[in-house]
């Protein structure tokens, strides 16, 4: 039935150092492949030169990326040297760096100067016809000193220091200029206040004209020849793209990021690179067909993990059970000796979470919902069992946008059988814990201390079953008294330490498990709970739409309350659901003490957009 998780295998693959490239981004498709070498990491092989090539690279996309083109990945369909691309693509780069740098640089300014000018066109933008004499005010001194600062509109000094003369000028898009005047040392004490109002001291503009239409004309005629002059350098630095092949070079030093981050440590020879790591395949068929679909002369075998790494484990479910992983993976990857329960959840939790949520036209809202976002978070995926499973109690339970009389219930209405709901939610539990017991036997049975748990554990088990039985008929009773006996002599039989050591520690053990085994059984009265809440809920929504008095206000009552019912406690039942799942079902079976396979990403996921591409 699939209930045991598969493992990796170890494979050893030999190709061409020239065909290392595309062997990596094509194995990388399959997503079959995990990488990891088998050297200890205080000896490494590497690519020569590769994590220094790498370190200058980022070093030039920290200063340069905002003025580099889009990436272009070399051609893997043919064999290249890994490493002469390398040096080839850093010798394009530093080139085209030494002759860019200066435009880059006139670009910057001319950037720099296109704001100040947004800025002053700003300034200018008041009612006044005249403005300050910057060009005079920008002179005064030694004794003087003048200052221009723009300040946000909420920003409020309430004394300005006595010696010092203020002018507001314009207040414009929530921010103000405030020109002051005055002695040096004033200004300077006056600059130290002004930046704990966040305000921003701009450099006095002694070529802005002080007549507002010619101050428009200047400001407009230096925003032509900046942006003409930025236009120009961008033309410029895009014909240095093309002489040097920038784009290419880019996508070669990706793809170098890439063999540092995933293949950092690969045995190479002059002519040979050694691919090692683990694959997910039963047999390595897709990986074998993948390189002789690329015509990558190869050598691949499948080999004796090494003693020192820990396997992989690979949870082989169906696609329509996958996203039900996410319910074991909460604790961590189950082990390779045991149960994946990830195909019984598919049924468990939608039943549980039916139960509680029964109604059709909720659970179409959130199937709906679940359709809908699953692209976006596998985790949406399960409102669509969710949301059918929901759908199907509410035909059941007879429910529709909590109206529980529009449609006949196929069984009953949960109101008004609150005890049968509460035993069957009870004896639902006991075939979840019943099962996560015979799970904790098959795992034992697969590390091979089958026998232990034989001894020991089977009679904590015979005694749950005749605790519950003697509900039913006292006679069953003497099960449990059986039960408790095997366990405690059974513990006693195989203890390594001292037997009169041994006995209490087995009475102390029996008391817990009996208890927490009870204690889990009862946990699952909370889904019953939780089906009457839900359909007290729902009579709730229709009595307040018939106290509002029907008509509009009742339907904006009743809308009003479906999506309270939907939000909240669809909420709170997914919650329910899980932790039913992890505190009473996973504890009796599930260590998750496993390593989850992780395949290596293709050389696609690299690149990271630039700030701009030059024009």
């Amino acid at each position: 039935m699939g209930l045991r998780p598969g493992t990796a295998f170890w494979f050893e693959l030999l190709v061409p150092r020239v065909d290392l490239a595309r062997t990596l981004a094509r194995v990388a498709e399959t997503h079959t492949v995990e990488l990891e070498t088998e050297q200890q990491p205080d000896q490494p092989f590497e690519l020569p030169g590769l994590s220094a090539a790498v370190a200058e690279f980022e070093d030039l996309e920290r200063r340069l990326a905002r003025w580099w083109p889009k990436a272009c990945l070399p051609s893997l369909d043919r064999a290249f040297d890994p490493l002469d691309a390398m040096k080839d693509a850093l010798t394009r780069l530093r080139a085209w760096a030494t002759e860019a740098e200066p435009l880059i640089d006139e670009a910057e300014r001319c950037e720099i100067e296109l704001g100040r000018l947004e800025e002053f066109e700003r300034l200018v933008a008041g009612d006044n016809d005249r403005l300050p004499d910057f060009g005079r005010l920008a002179e005064i001194g030694p004794i003087l000193s003048a200052r221009l600062y723009r300040m946000p509109l909420d920003s409020v000094l309430e004394e300005w220091p006595a010696s010092v003369l203020t002018e507001p000028l314009v207040n414009v898009d929530g921010v103000r200029y405030v020109l002051a005047v005055g002695a040096v040392d004033a200004i300077s004490r006056l600059d130290d206040r002004m930046n704990t109002f966040k305000a921003r001291r701009l450099a006095m503009p002694a070529w802005l004209p002080d007549e507002q239409d010619a101050a428009h004309s200047e400001i407009t005629r230096r925003r032509a020849e900046a942006a003409e002059t930025l236009a120009d350098v961008g033309q410029q630095i895009k014909l240095l793209h093309e002489s040097h092949q920038v784009s290419q070079a880019l996508g070669v030093m990706a793809l170098m990021q890439w063999f540092a981050g995933h293949a950092p440590a690969l045995p190479v020879t002059e002519h040979f690179v050694m691919v090692t790591g683990w694959c997910s395949e039963p047999d390595g068929t897709e990986l074998d067909r993948v390189l002789r679909e690329c015509h990558v002369e190869h050598v691949v075998r499948k080999a004796k993990a090494p003693a020192n790494l820990k396997v992989p484990v690979v949870m082989r479910n169906p696609r329509w059970a996958k996203v039900f992983e996410i319910f074991p993976t909460l604790l961590g990857t189950p082990g390779a000796s045991e149960v994946d329960p990830s195909r019984l959840l598919a049924f468990m939790t939608p039943l549980m979470f039916g139960f509680m949520f029964g109604d059709v036209g909720q659970g179409a809202v959130l199937l709906a919902l679940g359709l809908w976002l699953r692209k976006r978070s596998p985790v949406f995926g399960l409102l669509v069992p969710f949301g059918i499973s929901a759908m199907v109690f509410g035909f059941l339970f007879g429910s529709v946008f909590a109206n529980e009389h529009l449609i006949p219930a196929l069984w009953m209405h949960p109101i008004d059988h609150p005890t049968l709901m509460m035993g069957l939610a009870v004896v639902f539990g006991i075939c979840v814990i019943s099962m996560g017991l015979f799970f904790d036997a098959l795992r034992c049975l697969w590390q091979g201390s089958g026998l232990h748990w034989l001894i020991t554990r089977a009679g904590l088990v015979l005694a749950y079953f005749g605790l519950l039985g003697a509900l039913l008929h006292p006679e069953f009773l003497n099960l449990a008294w059986l039960g408790f006996a095997w366990f405690v002599i059974g513990s006693v039989a195989v203890a390594t330490e001292s037997r009169w050591l041994a006995l209490p520690k087995a009475l102390g053990e029996m008391l817990e498990g009996t208890l927490q085994l009870l204690v889990n059984t009862i946990s699952f009265v909370r889904i019953g709970a939780f089906a009457l809440a839900h359909s007290g809920l729902s009579a709730a929504v229709f009595g307040m739409a018939d106290a509002a008095g029907g008509g509009i206000a009742g339907v904006v009552v009743i809308i009003l309350g479906n999506a309270l019912i939907i939000a909240l406690e669809g909420l709170i039942v997914g919650i329910q659901t899980t932790r039913l799942m992890l505190f009473e079902f996973f504890i009796r079976f599930l260590t998750a003490e496993g390593r989850r396979f992780k395949p290596l990403t293709g050389p696609g996921s690299i690149f990271r957009p630039t700030g701009r591409s030059s024009t």
